[in-house]
C-alpha cells in the first residue's frame, strides 16, 4: 500500500485471477502483438538499413564519392593538383581520370564507359583492384594499350583474357578518306567483378595515358579528379571547397547526382515498410482499447464504490491508464528484446530455416549477396520503442475517460 491508490488498484487488476477469462485473452493477445510487431518492425527495418549499407559499399566502391571535373580545357600538370587536393582534410585520396562514353566490340558489340585510369592512384579510391576475378589493375601500363572491365561487360563481347576489343570513340578526326571516328584496339588484361549490376555491366578501364591518345588529347592532361572522402555525406560541401581552391574554372559532381535516386528509392521502401508494419502495432494497440473496456464494464461496480469512498476522477482514470500502460511496456520490451536478438543473429537463423523448408532464399548462382545482412541501429530500436509506448498509452485513454464517468448510483443500483 505504499504506492499511489491508482497504481495500486491497476497493478492488482493486471495480476488478478478474472472470472472472465476472455478478457485475460485478449490482454495476453495485446502483448504478444505488440512483441511480435516490434519484433517484426526491428528485424525488417535492420535488414533494410544491411542491404543499403552493402549497396552503398559496393557503388561507392567504383564511384567517385565526388569529382571535380575541368570547364573548357581539360586539366594540365595533374599530380601537382592532385596533391592540392589532398591537402584538405576531409579528402582521403584524390587521382586522375579521363571518362568517356564509347562504343566496343569482339565478338559481340555493346555500349559501355570507358574510364581511363592510374593505377597506383585509382587503388586509393575504389575497391576495383581488391575484386579482380582475374589479371590486375597494374598490368594496365602505358603505351600497351591493355583493357580491364566487368564480368557482365566481359560476357557481352564475349571476350576472354587475351582477346583483342575494339574500342571506338564519339569523336570524329579528319583523314584524307574523310571524317572517321577515333578507334583503337585493346587487349583485355582483366576482369573484375563488384557485385552491382551496373558497374559490372558497363565499365571499362585503360591506362589514363592510353585514353589520353585515344580521344586526342595533349599530353599529361586529364578530364578531373575523382575524391574518396572521409564523410560521403559531406561530398557536394567537401568537392565546392577543393574547386575554389584549385586556379581555373571546374565543374562539381557528387555521388548523390550520379546514384542518389537509387539511395532514395531505398529510404522511400524502409518508411513504406516502417508504415505498414507499424499497423501490427496499432491493431495490437486496438486490443488494449477493447480489453480495458471490458474491464471497466465488468469493474463497474469496484468503481462506483472508490467514487463513494471519495476517489476523484483523475484517480479512476489513473487506474485504468496503469493497467493498459503495463501491458504496452511488457509487449514494448519482449519485443526490443526479440527484436535485437533476432536482427543480430538472422545470419544465422535464415540457414536454418532454409534446411528445415528444403529452399534458398538466395542462390549463389543468382544473387551475388548470398545472406541477409543486418545494420542493426540503436536510433530505430528507441524510435520503434517510444512509438509502441506511446500507442499504448493512448489506447488508454478512451476507457479511463469512460470510467471516470461512471455514476455510483447507477452502477449501484441492482447490487
Amino acid at each position: 500500500m505504499h504506492k499511489p491508490l491508482a497504481t495500486f488498484i491497476g497493478l492488482r487488476y493486471l495480476r488478478a485471477k478474472r472470472k472472465n477469462h476472455f478478457i485475460s485473452f485478449i490482454s495476453l493477445i495485446s502483448m504478444l502483438g505488440i512483441a511480435l510487431g516490434i519484433t517484426t518492425l526491428i528485424t525488417v527495418i535492420s535488414v533494410m538499413n544491411g542491404f543499403e549499407k552493402e549497396l552503398r559499399a559496393r557503388i561507392l566502391g567504383a564511384i567517385s564519392h565526388a569529382t571535380v571535373q575541368a570547364t573548357g580545357a581539360p586539366m594540365r600538370d595533374w599530380p601537382e593538383l592532385v596533391e592540392q587536393v589532398e591537402e584538405n582534410p576531409d579528402v582521403l585520396a584524390a587521382a586522375p581520370y579521363i571518362e568517356q562514353g564509347v562504343w566496343l566490340h569482339g565478338a559481340g558489340s555493346t555500349g559501355a564507359y570507358l574510364r581511363g585510369v592510374e593505377p597506383g592512384y585509382e587503388a586509393r579510391v575504389s575497391d576495383l583492384a581488391d575484386n579482380m576475378l582475374v589479371g590486375s589493375l597494374e598490368q594496365l601500363e602505358a603505351g600497351t594499350y591493355g583493357i580491364v572491365m566487368g564480368i557482365g561487360l566481359a560476357s557481352r563481347l564475349r571476350a576472354g583474357i587475351g582477346d583483342k576489343v575494339t574500342v571506338i570513340a564519339p569523336r570524329l578526326r579528319a583523314s584524307p578518306f574523310g571524317a572517321n571516328p577515333l578507334m583503337k584496339r585493346f587487349t583485355l588484361v582483366g576482369v573484375f567483378e563488384l557485385g552491382e549490376y551496373e558497374t559490372d555491366s558497363g565499365l571499362a578501364l585503360v591506362h589514363i595515358a592510353d585514353a589520353g591518345r585515344l580521344l586526342r588529347m595533349p599530353e599529361d592532361a586529364v578530364g578531373g579528379i575523382r575524391l574518396k572522402l572521409e564523410d560521403m555525406d559531406k561530398a557536394w560541401q567537401v568537392a565546392r571547397e577543393v574547386s575554389d581552391r584549385l586556379p581555373g574554372g571546374y565543374r562539381v559532381r557528387d555521388w548523390t547526382q550520379e546514384r542518389g535516386n537509387l539511395f532514395q528509392a531505398v529510404r522511400t521502401e524502409k518508411t513504406v515498410m516502417w508504415v505498414i508494419l507499424s499497423l501490427i502495432i496499432a491493431v495490437a494497440a486496438f486490443n488494449i482499447i477493447s480489453m480495458l473496456v471490458m474491464v471497466v464494464t465488468d469493474k463497474q461496480s469496484d468503481i462506483a464504490i472508490l467514487k463513494t469512498m471519495g476517489a476523484r476522477t483523475g484517480t479512476i482514470m489513473r487506474v485504468f491508464i496503469v493497467q493498459g500502460s503495463l501491458i504496452g511496456i511488457i509487449g514494448t520490451l519482449l519485443g526490443v528484446i526479440g527484436g535485437i536478438l533476432l536482427a543480430q543473429n538472422i545470419g544465422t537463423v535464415v540457414p536454418v530455416l532454409e534446411r528445415f523448408f528444403g529452399f534458398s532464399l538466395f542462390p549463389s548462382d543468382i544473387y551475388y549477396i548470398t545472406e541477409l545482412p543486418s545494420d542493426l541501429r540503436q536510433y530505430d530500436v528507441v524510435r520503434f520503442a517510444l512509438m509502441s509506448l506511446g500507442m499504448s498509452l493512448l489506447s488508454t485513454l478512451y476507457p479511463a475517460w469512460r470510467a471516470s464517468r461512471t455514476h455510483p448510483a447507477e452502477a449501484l443500483r441492482y447490487e
